[in-house]
């Protein structure tokens, strides 16, 4: 299943407290519990002003009707085409 990087764009995400991030991800989760396997959230990284989301899912769209049901931005979602680390270099 194809997998796709979300940039959530959430000013003063880097400042949200260990509450705030735990409701954000229940909101996530109950979400993707309606959605169904389809959808699954691997992880995310918060930054100062923004989140980047990694999820597996079939398409696009489902990517953005995830965000709209749960309440939170998804300014950019791009399909990962192909991964690299640093055992690419060898």
């Amino acid at each position: 299943m194809p997998k796709f990087v979300i940039e959530r764009e959430i000013p003063g995400a880097g400042n949200l407290s260990e509450g705030e991030l735990k409701s954000v991800s229940q909101t996530s989760c109950s979400v993707l519990r309606e959605m169904g396997p389809e959808i699954q959230w691997v992880e995310s990284f918060v930054t100062d002003d923004k989140v980047y989301c990694i999820y597996v899912a079939p398409d696009e769209d489902t990517i953005r009707r995830h965000a709209e049901a749960g309440g939170f931005p998804a300014n950019s979602v791009k399909a990962v085409r192909t991964m690299i680390d640093p055992t690419t270099a060898e």
